[in-house]
């Protein structure tokens, strides 16, 4: 594993299936999910390969309680001194004290459900901090949650307004171009959601599945949203 460039503060981190992302401050890292259950030794060394230093990490940002987003939280928060944060809503899911809602699936999305069956399960992860919409989260110049339900109850989105910083978790994704997200526990309140994402305009667009976006994002992310609730 790796850590490829993305913006000079920004970088991505590819489970194969989901994705985290690595924001650098001047004196501290952040994460943006943590990929799967038994990748915390990989997620380190790709973050010493790539020059820094992975006890910087103070904070570890889940979008949502899924597997490949929650994985790796709490052996990394443990071994770098990082808080976990997540919506007030996620949290007992990730903690393990709430049943993981179910997907409404799509008849097509029934194989991509099943082949995301082979990720490891995340253990219960503790939530240090529950957010709720519209908090700063105390990085990235002002980064701000977005509470995006649908995908899951609590889904959230971190907005960074200075940079034009938009991670969408699996609200969007971008396979192979931008998308509304798949398995989604509430459709209609996750389009919703999509559409309240591309009303921020993002220069840069970071999804949980598929490559970051970087040219023409607000046009495509808009044109998403259009084509989805279509």
């Amino acid at each position: 594993m790796e850590l490829t460039p993305i913006t000079s503060r920004l970088r991505l981190l590819d489970f194969t299936i989901g994705q985290a992302y690595l924001w650098q401050d001047e004196e501290e890292l952040t994460l943006v999910d943590a990929g799967w259950a038994g990748s915390a030794d990989a997620v380190t060394e790709a973050i010493r390969a790539a020059g820094l230093d992975p006890d910087r990490l103070r904070r570890i940002v889940l979008t949502h309680c899924h597997k490949d987003h929650v994985g790796a939280a709490q052996e990394l928060a443990d071994r770098h001194g990082a808080e976990i944060i997540a919506h007030r809503l996620e949290a007992p899911i990730i903690r393990g004290d709430a049943p993981l809602p179910a997907p409404d699936l799509l008849d097509w999305e029934r194989p991509l459900f099943e082949h995301g069956m082979t990720v490891p399960e995340a253990p219960p992860t503790r939530v240090d901090r529950e957010v709720e919409d519209g908090e700063e989260l105390g990085f990235g110049d002002g980064a701000v949650v977005v509470h995006t339900p649908g995908h899951t109850p609590g889904s959230l989105a971190v907005h960074l307004p200075r940079h034009g910083v938009l991670f969408a978790g699996d609200t969007v994704a971008s396979v192979p171009d931008v998308m509304f997200g798949v398995f989604h526990a509430d459709r209609a309140l996750a389009l919703d959601s999509m559409r309240r994402l591309a009303k921020l305009a993002p220069s840069v667009l970071c999804c949980g599945h598929g490559a970051p976006v970087t040219t023409d994002t607000a046009a495509r992310l808009a044109a998403a949203a259009e084509q989805a609730a279509a």
